[in-house]
């Protein structure tokens, strides 16, 4: 990707890289940052560093967290020169050699979030504090990742987030220490509305069930605000709390409302359940307004359409990235990935490998562990290599832009990873959205923590 086309995109980094911030972190007593300061929280004094990798091990989305833990001891077996290298010989960056993070081996720690906020705050803070990580990835939640980013904010530690979709995570709860991958809401709302308009029309009457925090609510309204600007009306928006297994008291009004296409802003567990429901209560076979009535899943992945089966057949999504994309580095390491657990990976296991490889190339190419050294350089990197496309990592919020895949359940699978058909491949310059739009304003990124 030129930088003369970044610069059409309005994509350039436009400000300057921000200043390390020198305050202690308040949360943590100075005792448990006492040994080995060099000048930034837990610099690695041995012949190896410590990464934490904080995934959602029960819970609703526990399967999302163990796709993400594969992925993630993939990584770290690539990154230490083991296996077959995955994707680091096509990733556009050549400066990861196979010898570890700045010749130092790299260990890793795991923690449980349990897709709790409270939960993964303190395995985050026991890794941070315990087992000396210099970096926190992970989580399947957006509440997680918005709770885990402010603690590596004040801990002085780089946060690499996993599956987080909510606008607020590079939104108005954005981080000078924290780093998204994964798209967001309102890219999900621009991709699939052109799609939605040209398969159901622009004359619709749109009923939500949204699951009841963060990611729930940009969801919604990302979607909301694309649906009714092609013309949809939005008859009712019902919150659903994350706990909840059986949706049929949710989907039983639905049929007497008015509204002809069900939106579904769940994930993981939740969308199976919901959308298992769904179909038990007659959706796909109904008709409403002389239409027949319709699904819509705002974000899919390979996971979800395994367990929901049959049911997501026909059925249009949005996703960060599918394995059956041709390109060479998502074949490159479905292949791997392949090879070592026996099945493709997820969209979640592909964001959570790119992001540790991104984190430590850009300690190799800073020199440095220091995360203020490391947010100068992601702040704007362009890359390519790793399955998405030309990718920008914007240094207005640390959000990354690229296309973004539009997708549905396919009607004739070949096996049970074949459940995706990719119908678009949406273009970054449709899904590309100013700083300061409106479905994320608030919030300052503010300053980088080195924590020392």
């Amino acid at each position: 990707m030129s930088k003369s086309t970044l610069t059409r995109r309005g994509l350039l980094k436009t400000s300057a890289v921000a200043g390390a911030g020198l305050a202690t972190p308040t949360v943590f007593g100075g005792a448990a940052w006492s040994a080995g300061h060099t000048g930034f929280t837990n610099a690695p004094e041995g012949s190896t560093v410590t990464l934490g990798f904080n995934v959602p091990q029960t819970g609703p989305y526990a399967d999302e967290g163990a796709d993400e833990l594969r992925a993630y001891e993939l990584a770290v077996e690539h990154l230490n020169g083991d296996g077959d290298g995955g994707m680091l010989p096509t990733f556009s960056s050549k400066v990861l050699d196979g010898t570890g993070i700045m010749g130092k081996k790299v260990e890793y720690v795991t923690g449980d979030t349990q897709t709790k906020s409270d939960a993964a705050r303190a395995s985050a803070r026991s890794m941070i504090e315990k087992d000396g990580a210099i970096m926190i990835t992970g989580g399947s939640s957006s509440g997680v990742a918005v709770a885990v980013q402010a603690l590596c904010q004040e801990a002085g530690v780089i946060f690499m987030a996993g599956l987080t979709h909510s606008n607020d995570t590079t939104g108005k709860d954005k981080k000078a220490n924290g780093f998204r991958h994964f798209f967001n809401s309102y890219m999900s709302g621009a991709a699939l509305a052109p799609v939605l308009a040209a398969n159901y029309g622009t004359d619709r009457k749109a009923y939500h069930l949204t699951a009841d925090y963060n990611w729930g609510y940009t969801t919604e309204q990302a979607i909301k605000e694309s649906t009714e600007a092609i013309g949809w009306e939005t008859v009712n928006t019902v919150l659903t709390p994350l706990t909840q297994t059986d949706f049929s008291s949710y989907i039983a009004p639905v049929l007497q409302s008015g509204a002809d296409v069900l939106v579904l802003n769940h994930y993981g567990g939740n969308m199976v359940n919901s959308l298992t429901n769904a179909v038990q209560f007659g959706l796909r076979e109904a008709q409403a307004n002389g239409k027949n009535f319709e699904i819509v899943v705002p974000l899919y992945s390979r996971l979800m359409a395994k367990g929901a089966g049959a049911n997501v057949k026909g059925i249009f999504g949005s996703t960060n990235w599918h394995w059956s994309l041709p390109d060479e580095g998502s074949q490159a390491f479905t292949r791997s990935f392949g090879t070592k657990y026996g099945f493709p990976p997820s969209q979640a296991a592909h964001t959570c490998y790119v992001q540790t490889l991104l984190y430590a190339d850009a300690v190799q190419r800073a020199g440095s562990f220091n995360p203020c050294a490391v947010v100068e350089a992601l702040e704007g990197f362009e890359f390519d290599g790793l399955g998405n496309g030309p990718t920008l990592y914007r240094a207005e919020d640390h959000q990354c832009f690229k296309d973004v895949l539009v997708v549905k359940g396919k009607e004739n699978p070949t096996s049970e990873f074949d459940l995706l058909e990719i119908v678009e491949i949406t273009p970054v310059e449709q899904v590309t959205y100013a700083p300061d739009h409106p479905q994320f304003a608030g919030g300052a990124l503010g300053t980088c923590n080195p924590g020392a």
